[in-house]
């Protein structure tokens, strides 16, 4: 049972979000850069987007080999926002960008204040 116990901790991925202490030490420029160098690594050259096959194929590069195809599909889904099966960089960015609950926080935090003035 003890053994159960461990192996079953050890398949639970803990991912902490990195978003916001990338952002305040890049810039919003910056951030958007590195962001744009994660698309290139799990891209496919030959299509120009992340396909299923190649974010299962690059996903080790990330850190998440230990996620199942059903994973990998749902983040797919999550952030298609054009309905073609496939992430651009803009919506590879945008899925980034959605992921950070602390981010966007911060984002509806700014949309506030700025809406006050109209």
């Amino acid at each position: 049972m003890a053994s159960s116990k461990k192996n079953e901790q050890q398949q639970q991925q803990v991912f902490q979000d990195q978003l916001p202490l990338m952002a305040e030490k890049l810039g919003g420029d910056g951030l958007i850069g590195e962001l744009c160098k994660g698309f290139e690594l799990l891209v496919d050259n030959d299509k120009g987007v992340i396909t299923f096959d190649s974010l299962k194929k690059n996903a080790a590069i990330l850190g998440l080999q230990d996620l199942t195809d059903d994973d990998l599909r749902s983040m797919l889904r999550e952030g298609d926002c054009d309905g073609d099966g496939a992430l651009n960089q803009m919506e590879f960015c945008v899925l980034m960008f959605r992921l950070s609950p602390e981010l966007m926080d911060e984002a509806e935090f700014l949309l506030h204040q700025e809406l006050q003035f109209f």
